[in-house]
């Protein structure tokens, strides 16, 4: 309970204040505060500017599946540190920090679940570890959830959210790229559904391997997609760029994606893709 007194006046004011913290979000992008339940249910999108804000990878399982379906795959699998790689900070020890801020043992949480009643294997990343890096784990569930897709004969699913591979591994982390890729190429051959979806950020390796390789690829809107950052490309071709360049809109106009999909319909396209695709071979 805090209480104060107005100076200026001269007058005692006693004020009660026990407004929750918590009880406000502020839109990174136009400013607007917004209740916090009315935050959750627009799924973190801005009901006033529309601006996807982050979703944690439990989020979008929630958002994704049919209630109580998912069923959690290895989920033991964590980063080691071949390299014993050390800068400014240890790379052991930010793995600890990160897994102690976001409760999960990778950035990539991984298993089965149903959409719309029909089974599917699903992989997403969470930025919130370290930035949604690929190193050799993350590399591994998201491998080993193409390669259950493959075993089963069910659709597979990935929900990037990255800023590229995992420096702190080096070459391990960029072998991932060829590990996932290989896999979706069995999964193309025996045509089992394959749909990447591209969250903000997609970026560095994830975006040169498993995020571009989709039957379908889809991003959320305003989703920063591209492989080097803005800056490096203009010093590299020394040419201006266009606006927006490197984001959802840009890439669909241009022909990399096949749809901007908001969050809240993210599942029903997805349903109704692999439906048609499921018709379409019966």
């Amino acid at each position: 309970m805090d209480w104060f007194h107005n100076s200026k006046s001269g007058i005692e004011t006693a004020v009660k204040r026990d407004t929750p913290n918590d009880l406000w979000v502020k839109c990174e992008n136009c400013k607007e505060v917004v209740y916090n339940s009315d935050w959750t249910d627009n799924l973190a999108v801005c009901p006033a500017c529309g601006h996807h804000h982050r979703f944690g990878a439990r989020q979008y399982i929630q958002l994704l599946l049919d209630p109580q379906t998912f069923r959690e795959e290895d989920a033991s699998i964590a980063p080691a540190d071949p390299l014993k790689f050390s800068a400014k900070k240890r790379y052991k020890d930010s793995v600890v920090a990160a897994q102690k801020s976001t409760g999960e043992k990778s950035a990539v949480v991984s298993g089965t679940g149903e959409m719309e009643g029909a089974p599917v294997s699903l992989a997403v990343m969470d930025f919130r570890f370290m930035g949604g890096s690929m190193g050799s784990a993350e590399g591994e569930k998201i491998a080993r959830a193409l390669q259950r897709a493959l075993d089963r004969g069910i659709p597979a699913i990935v929900v990037s959210a990255s800023g590229g591979a995992r420096m702190h591994e080096g070459t391990l982390s960029l072998l991932q790229m060829t590990k996932t890729a290989s896999i979706i190429g069995r999964l193309r051959q025996e045509k089992i559904p394959y749909v990447s979806v591209l969250t903000n950020p997609t970026t560095g390796g994830v975006t040169a391997s498993f995020a571009m390789l989709g039957d379908a690829m889809i991003a959320e809107p305003g989703a920063l997609i591209g492989f080097a950052g803005e800056r490096v490309i203009r010093e590299t071709i020394r040419q201006a760029l266009p606006d927006g360049f490197q984001r959802a809109e840009f890439l669909l106009k241009h022909g990399f994606l096949d749809d901007v999909v908001p969050r809240k319909e993210l599942k029903a396209w997805i349903a109704k893709f692999l439906r048609l695709l499921t018709d379409s071979a019966a």
